[in-house]
């Protein structure tokens, strides 16, 4: 885990932004990683691409939503989407890279997965 250190700020009550870093710690979690490749890289770009793709987790917005599970089914049709639909720069899908499928999804796939009794309104 990569902790990233913070100062502190006078003007942090009055300001959007956060306080400046001053410098990072390398933590190991679980079982027994090389210091040198401890990141926190990929977990903060598929936060970035999540946060992105789907305007719920953007700060300010209108689409936020006050039931977990309108949220919960919103993350799980963003994966969906994006594992199985979205084709990747290995030009095929993440869920066809991990050989789950053979062929790229589209919306209809992921629809016809849905049966009437789970949707509710």
């Amino acid at each position: 885990m990569l902790v990233e250190l913070y100062g502190h700020d006078s003007e942090a009550e009055t300001r959007y932004s956060p306080a400046e870093c001053i410098g990072c710690q390398t933590v190991g979690i679980t079982g027994r990683p090389k210091p040198e490749h401890i990141s926190t890289s990929h977990v903060e770009r598929q936060n970035l691409t999540m946060r992105m793709k789907m305007r719920r987790f953007t700060r300010l917005t209108n689409a936020f939503g006050k039931k977990v599970e309108n949220h919960v089914a919103a993350i799980a049709l963003h994966y969906m989407h994006y594992d199985f639909c979205r084709i990747q720069t290995l030009r095929v899908t993440p869920a066809m890279a991990a050989g789950i499928t053979d062929h790229m999804w589209d919306i209809s796939d992921i629809a016809g997965l849905l049966d009437s009794k789970s949707v509710t309104t």
